[in-house]
């Protein structure tokens, strides 16, 4: 329940009007950031236009046609006006729409502007975080450059523009201004809007509450997609050095609001937006992204009955319940463990009978085998026995003839004397 609020006067001056100075010298002597992407194919101008918004040179280097997929490139730069300090952080998409197969052209972009986000909610969770310190690179802006065909968006551009518009602040551009006439790019705007509405997709809306700036946002945005020109040339028109374009037609000039409306995005992106681009995106976009992956780490506002559930409940009942799985799992794993050993056993136990009959098997063989060599060595023992026994008898036979036969001999020769 809340306690009602009274108003009270005070009686003196207190000091806490100084407040707003406060916040602006604290914000100045940190400086501010700022995070740019830059979505379009290549040859579309996006570093020209990026060199004329910012007034300087960021030396981008030419993009090769023949990569095999995107790449996003992220270059940081400290900027200084007067005495503020901006860190810009540029993020291009190299090779964007020079693919055969564009399907998945958004995929890399959609991929690394989650990372932006998750890394600074992980910073968020830390027990010791920094946050004043830390370099938020969540992307603020996303310039998408729409190629002046005049004929509408492309399928790809559709595509990559619905994906990323609950993530983003979409910032339509038409490239390349002058390429096309100005009854011409009347018309392609319409179809461009026509198109946008006709899939749901929504871009980025200059604020219309702002008090002083209402009137002036509420125009602009009835003046999307903005037609834009960039140029590192410098021309001398009338007594002035501007920007611009030469032509053998003639000089298309940069900042003059009649040839094309970049006065009206640097006014819209940089003097007057910058700080609702960067509110925007912590208090909506990242507010959902990080709504979505509190959610899918399980951690809620509310309980089963829908009553409040604080953040530390919520840790107990989530750790509580971690602790229920583990120990199922770990009931589960013994189950399994036991399960599992039972059946080893069983296994051993089978080949221990295996083995133990071939064992019995192989000893009844064996036992047969050395009886069959002892009856074997029995025979041949007694064949031996009697070979001898027949040897004896016929050496004492042979022996006995031979007496006999001398015997003989000397009886006839004594009878002749």
């Amino acid at each position: 329940m809340h306690e009602k609020v009274r108003n009270l006067s005070l009686s003196g001056a207190v000091g806490f009007d100084s407040l707003p100075d406060q916040l602006v010298n604290k914000s100045l002597h940190g400086g501010f950031t700022f995070n740019i992407l830059c979505i379009g194919e290549t040859g579309l101008g996006k570093s020209t236009l990026l060199d004329s918004l910012f007034n300087t040179n960021f030396n981008a280097h030419p993009s090769p046609h023949n990569l095999s997929s995107v790449k996003l490139k992220s270059n940081t730069f400290e900027l200084q006006e007067s005495n503020v300090q901006l860190k810009l952080t540029i993020v291009d998409t190299v090779g964007y729409g020079d693919q055969i197969n564009k399907e998945e052209s958004f995929k890399p972009i959609l991929e690394y502007v989650d990372s932006q986000f998750e890394a600074y909610l992980q910073e968020e969770l830390k027990i010791q975080r920094c946050m004043p310190s830390y370099h938020d690179t969540r992307i603020h802006a996303c310039l998408y450059f729409i190629c002046p065909t005049g004929h509408g968006l492309k399928s790809i551009d559709l595509l990559c523009m619905k994906k990323l518009d609950n993530k983003i602040n979409i910032i339509p551009l038409i490239s390349k201004a002058d390429t096309i006439s100005k009854t011409e790019l009347q018309k392609f705007k319409e179809r461009i809007n026509q198109e946008l509405v006709s899939n749901n997709v929504k871009i980025y809306q200059f604020p219309g509450d702002d008090e002083g700036m209402s009137e002036v946002n509420i125009s602009m945005n009835n003046q999307l997609p903005f037609a834009v020109i960039g140029s590192n040339e410098f021309i001398k028109v009338g007594n002035k050095m501007v920007r611009a374009r030469q032509y053998p037609w003639g000089t298309v000039q940069v900042e003059n609001e009649t040839h094309c409306d970049f006065v009206k995005l640097r006014e819209m992106l940089i003097r007057t937006n910058m700080e609702d681009l960067r509110e925007q995106t912590h208090a909506k976009h990242y507010e959902t992204y990080r709504k979505t992956r509190l959610e899918q780490m399980g951690f809620s506002d509310v309980d089963s009955n829908n009553k409040p559930l604080s953040f530390q409940q919520t840790c107990e009942t989530k750790m509580a319940l971690h602790q229920q799985e583990l120990q199922e799992k770990e009931e589960d794993m013994k189950q399994q463990f036991i399960v599992r050993v039972k059946e080893k056993e069983a296994q051993l136990k089978e080949a221990e009978k295996e083995l133990q009959s071939k064992f019995e098997q192989m000893k009844e063989e064996n036992t047969r085998e050395k009886k069959k060599l002892e009856d074997h060595q029995k025979m041949l023992e007694d064949d031996i026995t009697e070979f001898n026994r027949l040897k004896l008898n016929h050496v004492t036979q042979t022996l006995s003839g031979s007496h006999h036969t001398l015997s003989l001999g000397s009886l006839g020769k004594g009878k002749k004397k």
